[in-house]
């Protein structure tokens, strides 16, 4: 067996064992974007195999569209972990609270997309920018949240053993390695190198799955209140809150 299938073998397994414990500890029902992100991820681990395998020639745009949908589901991902850690807070909020979450994720996803397209390398194509702006740009994104939510975890009443911060946790190591490693795609000059830096993205992202494994593994912490400040600011935003939260839901 070679490294790379071991490497390929060993991510598959890795998801197989993170969306088994999604489904035992029901997780899916709580976060099912989150759990569809991960399907999704198995999928196309064997479709871009196949796709590469088949028809070298239109893996290009396979990619691409792929990268696309991907982006997407992240967004879904990010709205439905902010939304789940105002848990606490829910009874005490607008309905609407979630979708003013989705438009705050999406302003940030559209200031940062002009900021990476400075940073797309001189000589690169149309369709070049456009893989770099699509590998950058939510990988940017998910470590943005990821640092967001780590410092605003103590004001949450967020830790290690809650799911939230165990996924953003995850999810922030990953992309932190996959922003490097497309900014390194940039400025690799052999195939050799590329094929390398695709190794270390895909071995970080078996790190990943590892650690959801172990953390999943462990029943789910029953969440906090959150600081006395973040329920009065939450209160406040909340235009003076419906309902004092009674306790965790």
């Amino acid at each position: 067996m070679s490294f790379d299938t071991a490497v390929s073998l060993a991510g598959a397994i890795g998801e197989c064992f993170v969306i088994g414990l999604l489904l035992y500890r029901k997780v899916w029902r709580v976060l099912p974007f989150f759990t569809a992100y991960v399907v999704w991820t198995l999928g196309t681990d064997f479709s871009s195999s196949y796709i590469l395998a088949t028809h070298p020639d239109k893996y290009f745009t396979y990619y691409l569209v792929q990268l696309s949908i991907d982006s997407l589901l992240i967004f879904a991902v990010l709205v439905e972990l902010a939304w789940s850690v105002l848990r606490p807070m829910r009874a005490s909020l607008p309905k609407a609270t979630v979708y003013v979450i989705a438009v705050l994720v999406a302003i940030s996803a559209a200031v940062i997309w002009p900021l990476v397209g400075q940073t797309v390398p001189p000589g690169f194509g149309p369709q070049s920018a456009l893989l770099y702006h699509l590998q950058v740009a939510p990988a940017t994104l998910r470590v943005g949240f990821f640092l967001v939510l780590a410092s605003l975890s103590q004001l949450l009443s967020l830790g290690w053993r809650d799911r939230e911060l165990q996924i953003a946790t995850g999810i922030g190591f990953y992309s932190i390695v996959s922003l490097i490693v497309a900014v390194l795609h940039s400025h690799t000059s052999t195939s050799e190198q590329y094929h390398w830096l695709d190794l270390a993205t895909s071995i970080s992202y078996i790190g990943t799955d590892l650690y959801w494994v172990l953390s999943f593994s462990a029943k789910e912490q029953e969440r906090k209140q959150f600081s006395p400040q973040m329920q009065e600011l939450l209160l406040q935003l909340g235009g003076g809150g419906r309902n004092r939260p009674s306790g965790p839901r």
